[in-house]
């Protein structure tokens, strides 16, 4: 939890670098809340079976989009990549499957061009 909230805290900052820890620990509370929102949605009567969402979980999703996107390009900085990178996941399969390779690779050791090695950082 304290990697999700850490994400939180740096809504909008696009600047610096993510571990992998913060990264996926970001998704993977993504997941379990939109997967909980979506029971509650049905149980509520707040899901759309036409449109196929609901309420609670999109308005999460949103709330969770700006976040989301700068987690990434944290996470690619680590990498040694630029934030642009992220523009490759609007090609079909493939620029997804690029992205998920960049963000599972290791970081890069020490500093790189967008900030110092963030394994180094006292994380409490």
């Amino acid at each position: 939890m304290h990697w999700y909230l850490r994400v939180l805290e740096k809504y909008a900052d696009f600047t610096g670098r993510a571990r992998r820890m913060e990264y996926w620990c970001f998704y993977l509370v993504n997941i379990i809340v939109i997967f909980t929102l979506g029971i509650i949605d049905v149980l509520v009567g707040a899901y759309s079976q036409s449109m196929g969402v609901g309420l609670l979980s999109s308005l999460y999703s949103l709330g969770v989009l700006i976040p989301g996107f700068a987690v990434l390009v944290r996470r690619l900085h680590d990498t040694g990549r630029s934030g642009w990178w992220v523009l490759i996941g609007v090609i079909p399969v493939l620029g997804v499957l690029v992205l998920l390779v960049f963000t599972v690779l290791d970081s890069d050791v020490g500093t790189n061009a967008y900030g110092t090695d963030p394994t180094r950082e006292d994380v409490t």
